[in-house]
């Protein structure tokens, strides 16, 4: 049903929920996962794949770490980093590729507090065919 799982991470404790949600979906589904973070920092606003320093180094050890644990439950999986905004790059990457399920944690702001921040899910979800699960983190 769901061959390839498109899970969006913004490399905080939120992710844990979906993370761990996906585990057991995906061993279910025998699902391909595809664990994608988007740097956000001014290094990758300005410079995008050519960035460095910190915030990269960090967020490519988060995604190589997530993917060790899938890889250990048997879980085919890859990492990918994009650099800008999280909204538009998780849509360019739905546009270049083919996946059966977008899967991300939401932070649990109500109306007031997604109008203030607007929220990468509330962006992507409007945007696209593909089915999405959003779980809220506790």
């Amino acid at each position: 049903m769901y061959k390839t799982i498109l899970m969006p991470l913004d490399g905080t404790p939120t992710d844990r929920a979906i993370i761990d949600h996906i585990k057991e979906l995906a061993k279910l589904a025998q699902s391909r996962v595809v664990l994608f973070h988007v740097a956000t920092g001014v290094p990758a606003q300005y410079h995008g794949s050519d960035a460095a320093g910190k915030e990269i180094d960090e967020d490519s050890a988060y995604l190589a770490g997530v993917r060790a644990e899938f890889e250990a439950l048997s879980i085919p999986a890859t990492a990918e980093l994009a650099y800008g905004n999280p909204a538009k790059e998780i849509l360019l990457w739905l546009e270049r590729n083919e996946c059966d399920l977008v899967a991300m944690s939401t932070h649990g702001h109500q109306f007031v507090g997604d109008l203030v921040f607007g929220t990468t899910a509330i962006r992507v979800q409007h945007r696209i065919s593909v089915p999405v699960l959003l779980l809220r983190a506790k």
